[in-house]
């Protein structure tokens, strides 16, 4: 009987393969459909896996994991994750929801293929394959499209057909980069959508941006009304205070302020040798004290 003839890599690395539909390729490789670079079936201790450091997803569901986990409990796990060897165990290359899943059922051991990547090909493979999935959050999403850019060479043209989106898609997607850190944030937690927050790019001051977002949240505006209030901010000519436009701050400062304010839980601007820390309230004041420690047991 013939051997039944797979359609394998030969060599030509992933970008000759994958087109636009990367989740498709990883699912033949891990349902043995097609070849990897030296693919092979394992069973390896859940302790030796180390997660993905190009895994663009952040936030989880819960409640989905524990449905997975006990979907797991019961008949194992269908899929196996795929993972690359390392020096000291094996990384992870796609399958983090099971992974985590595995780890909630108890389990000590999972089953995996393992395949010879390059970091270049778990870093796109990563971020396409969340994209592809869509189980990423706006930010999330335009941190990814902004690593493949940055660390792949991606131009916004290649991304766009990479990710299967308009080059006007993906380059609204990373000017949602440049909101303010707590900004962002209010996007991911879902207490505000890229809808509303899209227009806000059009106010160059921080402080504009952060108190137009506060105001959308609290109003619970729709996304015309955001668009007509920001119409209405921008059209005033009588501003007191300099714009400190999101581009001229040096990116060593803006990492401090997004490091402080996501410590702090609350917006901080570094303006020459002043740290602004916003505060909504009493108790909202005294929680940021507490934070750093100023108030007396």
């Amino acid at each position: 009987m013939a051997e039944k003839k797979k359609a394998g890599l030969g060599g030509r690395g992933l970008n000759a393969i994958f087109g636009s539909d990367v989740e498709k390729v990883l699912d033949d490789i891990q349902n043995n459909a097609l070849d990897a670079p030296g693919r092979r079936e394992v069973e390896i201790p859940i302790a030796e896996i180390r997660k993905n450091p190009y895994q663009p997803r952040k936030e989880f569901d819960e409640k989905s994991l524990r449905e997975l986990a006990d979907s797991i409990k019961l008949h194992g796990i269908f899929t196996p994750l795929l993972v690359r060897q390392s020096v000291q165990g094996y990384e992870l290359i796609a399958g983090e929801r099971r992974l985590r899943a595995a780890k909630i059922a108890g389990l000590q051991r999972v089953p995996a293929i393992a395949v010879d990547f390059t970091d270049e090909d778990m870093m796109e493979i990563s971020l396409l394959e969340n994209i592809q999935r869509e189980n990423l959050n706006p930010i999330e999403e335009a941190a990814a499209y902004e690593a493949l850019i940055r660390r792949l060479g991606y131009t916004q043209e290649k991304l766009a057909e990479r990710v299967g989106k308009s080059r006007e898609y993906c380059a609204n997607m990373l000017r949602l980069l440049k909101l303010p850190q707590p900004v962002q944030e209010m996007v991911t937690n879902r207490k505000l959508t890229m809808g509303h927050v899209r227009p806000l790019l059009a106010l160059e001051d921080e402080d504009d941006i952060f108190d137009a977002a506060e105001k959308i949240h609290k109003e619970k505006m729709s996304v015309r009304e955001v668009e007509r209030y920001v119409k209405e901010l921008t059209g005033d000519k009588k501003k007191q205070k300099p714009a400190s436009k999101l581009s001229d701050k040096d990116p060593l400062i803006r990492d401090l302020e997004a490091r402080m304010s996501r410590k702090l839980g609350t917006q901080v601007i570094v303006n020459g040798k002043n740290i602004n820390i916003r505060y909504s309230d009493t108790a909202d004041l005294n929680r940021i004290l507490d934070l750093i420690g100023m108030i007396e047991e």
